[in-house]
C-alpha cells in the first residue's frame, strides 16, 4: 500500500516537472522568460511617419475617432432596438430585431477589442 502511493507521487511530481519544464521551453521559444510578475517591455524606437508625427499616437488618435463613431451607432441600435421592444406586445421577435442585437454585440466587441489594444 505505502509503494502504491509512493508510485502515485512520484508519477505525479513527474508530470508538474514535465509541465514546467514545456511550459519554461515555450517561452524560452517566444523570447521570454517565464516569470510570475508582468515582463516589462525594453524601450524601443518610436516609429516617425513622414510628416514628421509618431505613429503610435496617430493609430491612437484614429482608434479614438472609431471608437466615437462605433459609440453613437451603439446608441443610436440600442435605441432603436429599445423602440422595437416597446412597440412589440407579444413574446415573438423579428428578425430585425434579433439583426440590431446582434450588430450591438459586434459593434461592442470591437469598441472593447480597440480599447483592449491600446
Amino acid at each position: 500500500m505505502n509503494c502504491r502511493f509512493h508510485s502515485i507521487a512520484t508519477v505525479v511530481c513527474l508530470a508538474v516537472l514535465l509541465t514546467l519544464a514545456l511550459a519554461e521551453g515555450l517561452s524560452f521559444q517566444r523570447g521570454g522568460v517565464a516569470s510570475a510578475a508582468p515582463s516589462q517591455e525594453p524601450a524601443q524606437e518610436e516609429v516617425k511617419l513622414p510628416n514628421g508625427k509618431s505613429q503610435r499616437d496617430e493609430i491612437l488618435k484614429r482608434d479614438r475617432e472609431e471608437n466615437i463613431r462605433d459609440a453613437a451607432q451603439l446608441a443610436q441600435l440600442a435605441e432603436e432596438l429599445k423602440v422595437d421592444l416597446e412597440k412589440n406586445d407579444r413574446f415573438v421577435f423579428s428578425l430585425n430585431t434579433m439583426k440590431k442585437t446582434d450588430d450591438i454585440e459586434k459593434l461592442a466587441k470591437r469598441i472593447r477589442g480597440r480599447m483592449r489594444h491600446n
